[in-house]
């Protein structure tokens, strides 16, 4: 089964290392919480172990700055953290994201039982709208298969979408295909700030994707390959960065790698949704090694020619790698060092220091 692909390369691949993305059914068992023994609260620290439900922790979750500890094992399940779980850590109980696997299996055509379908942001594993919230040392993926669905054509399949303010993912591996990773925010009117620090994320069709200001830092970004003979295969980036907002996508410090042919992914693509039309996506990506995977003479494209991303703020600053090569000029904007200063962690995360 296309499924023992993921579960077999989580459990035994090598960590920030592509592993392949099966698909799967199936759904956890809600079992009971334990709660750890604590002389200050008997449910300040929640365990879940193999059997138990995650997201029956976080329903049992009462109050800020709770931690929700995850034993090695898989959890096939749905999660969704509310808004009120402020302050909430979620972590696997190692230090290996290996270990800790939430996984499931929605697409955006995937039909609901009335009928409907999920949507992108629906077909997502993970799905959080809590301010302060960590999630570390764990593993989310998607493991939905195009090939295993061919009567669904709404192909994307998010493992995470965040939109609470501070939002914070440390030592994270992202897994999925299309749209891997939605960094949005709670309103069209709020810029909210996301942090991904030593994070292992994996896709074809953009895969960081959203309107959130989203720093990534030292963050290992890895293109799939695709049985498809058509170039490019996918983007890494989609950025719908609001016109109002000066911080959209940073990755910083961080490494591009691909499981593809030489020069058979973009770099990136605009995307203006249709409920934001004013959007003006920024997508910034300095002092990063970029692999040959990216095409390194037309480094970005456009998703609709309504807005060429010539248009957008796309920019690079010392980028090193052959999907780096500037070779033509006007394809790969840069920054002066002057305003490079300007797209910085601290820039963009302002008085919020994670």
């Amino acid at each position: 089964m296309r499924r023992r692909t993921l579960l077999t390369a989580i459990a035994g691949g090598v960590a920030g290392v592509g592993a392949g993305v099966g698909a799967g059914t199936g759904h956890a068992l809600a079992a009971p919480v334990r709660a750890a023994a604590s002389s200050n609260s008997a449910r300040r620290i929640l365990h879940v172990r193999p059997g138990d439900s995650v997201q029956a922790a976080v329903d049992a979750v009462d109050g800020p700055g709770r931690t929700i500890v995850v034993h090695p094992g898989t959890y096939r399940e749905v999660i969704n953290v509310p808004v009120d779980k402020r302050e909430l850590t979620l972590r696997g109980a190692t230090r290996d994201p290996r270990d800790a696997v939430i996984v499931f299996d929605h697409a955006n055509g995937t039909p609901k039982p009335d009928g409907t379908t999920y949507g992108t942001a629906g077909s997502a594993t993970f799905t959080s709208a809590a301010p302060g919230l960590t999630v570390r040392d764990l593993t989310i993926a998607n493991d939905w298969l195009r090939a295993d669905h061919p009567e669904i054509t709404g192909t994307q399949a998010v493992a995470a979408c965040t939109y609470g303010d501070r939002t914070r993912f440390e030592n994270v591996r992202l897994l999925a295909h299309q749209d891997t990773l939605f960094v949005d925010t709670s309103a069209l009117d709020v810029f909210d700030r996301q942090y991904f620090h030593r994070c292992y994320i994996e896709g074809d069709v953009d895969f960081v994707f959203g309107r959130a200001t989203a720093v990534f830092e030292e963050c290992h970004f890895h293109t799939l390959q695709r049985e498809v003979t058509f170039t490019p295969k996918g983007m890494v980036f989609a950025p719908s960065t609001a016109r109002a907002n000066p911080h959209g996508i940073l990755a910083v410090r961080s490494r591009i790698t691909s499981g593809a042919e030489d020069a058979a992914y973009k770099l990136a693509r605009p995307w203006v949704p249709s409920y934001e039309t004013t959007a003006w996506p920024s997508l910034v990506v300095r002092d990063t090694r970029i692999g040959p995977g990216i095409d390194a003479v037309a480094p970005y494209t456009n998703m609709r020619d309504a807005y060429p991303w010539q248009s957008m703020r796309f920019h690079e600053y010392r980028n090193t790698g052959p999907g780096s090569t500037i070779t033509v000029a006007e394809n790969r904007p840069q920054l002066t060092r002057t305003e490079a200063r300007l797209h910085t962690p601290e820039a963009y995360l302002g008085d919020w220091r994670p």
